[in-house]
């Protein structure tokens, strides 16, 4: 017995190598790890947030999806210091098997499309472990409960859980759950202004549907999302059908480059149906980044700001 607890210590001083089985849902399927990942691939920003807000930086063997869309801010830039980027857009299996990652934090159409290049399938071969971003599981699986902010809170925790820091986890969803209870506590009893989202201007908007996190951020801001109705998480419907709900206020995804929100908006004022809707008449709108509105840590001060501009003299 002495000979087995002696080995069983010197396994752990040697570096913890004793097996610790985790397994997370992963889009209704399992997925399993004996032992805890040591090299992290983390695609696109929201996610990035997320690995970034448990201090998983000495993880993180590169990013994908940053540079290609996003003008990074000073914060995020610091917190990922000299992290190289293997691709500025969709990364290739080249990119990815280059780095040696036992794990590639992505989702599909972030990072990965059905019967693409990248897929858990095409990873698997060469070792690498893909945990797929919860909100984009509706693309392969279209019986999904609709989105709630449990696509943030749940993906934090099944990262927390993979990488051996769920306690870390657990106080940041503790923490957030508190601040969201506290916004819905402030519009509960106040009316819900029709609101539509829109990211950046084209033929036909491109909006969040019942599946995608917007949808749940704009309910617990106390609106109502107009799209509401759309079977899926990002896509596209028509400027009839949104002018025809008359929004009250809108969302407009801010990409930070040109003018961002403020050209979005005026696309709108000279449109000939949206410009004459409520909220283009009244000039009732709020402009947030990419970050805030694809599911990750930033998504719940974007609530609070979204709950203030929906509803002027709240706080």
């Amino acid at each position: 017995m002495k000979q087995i607890l002696s080995v069983a210590l010197a396994t752990v001083l040697a570096g913890g190598a004793v097996a610790h089985e985790v397994t997370v849902d992963n889009c209704g399927a399992p997925l399993v790890f004996d032992t805890q990942p040591e090299r992290l691939v983390v695609h696109d920003m929201n996610m990035t947030d997320m690995a970034f807000a448990l201090g998983l930086q000495d993880k993180i063997v590169g990013l994908t999806g940053i540079t290609g869309w996003y003008k990074t801010s000073p914060e995020f830039d610091t917190l990922r210091g000299d992290i190289p980027e293997l691709a500025p857009k969709y990364p290739t299996v080249e990119n990815l098997v280059a780095v040696e990652p036992d794990l590639f934090f992505a989702g599909w159409y972030y990072g990965m499309k059905p019967g693409g290049d990248v897929t858990p399938d095409t990873l698997e071969p060469f070792g690498i472990k893909t945990m797929i971003l919860t909100e984009s599981c509706v693309h392969l699986d279209k019986d999904r409960p609709e989105a709630s902010m449990d696509l943030l809170f749940d993906d934090v925790l099944r990262l927390g859980k993979v990488m051996h820091v769920e306690d870390k986890a657990e106080a940041l969803v503790s923490g957030w759950k508190e601040e969201l209870a506290a916004i819905q506590a402030q519009t509960a009893d106040l009316p819900k202004p029709r609101v539509f989202l829109l990211d950046g201007p084209a033929d036909a908007p491109f909006t969040a549907g019942k599946f995608a996190i917007p949808d749940a951020m704009i309910a617990a801001a106390g609106g109502a999302n107009v799209t509401h109705d759309m079977d899926t998480s990002w896509g596209r419907t028509s400027w009839e059908a949104v002018a025809a709900s008359n929004p009250e206020f809108l969302v407009l995804l801010d990409y930070q480059t040109g003018n961002g929100a403020e050209d979005t908006f005026k696309f709108l004022q000279e449109h000939p149906v949206m410009s004459q809707t409520d909220a283009v008449k009244n000039e009732r709108w709020i402009g947030l980044r990419y970050e805030e509105l694809t599911p990750g840590p930033a998504n719940i001060e974007a609530i609070s700001k979204m709950a203030d501009a929906m509803h002027p003299g709240l706080n």
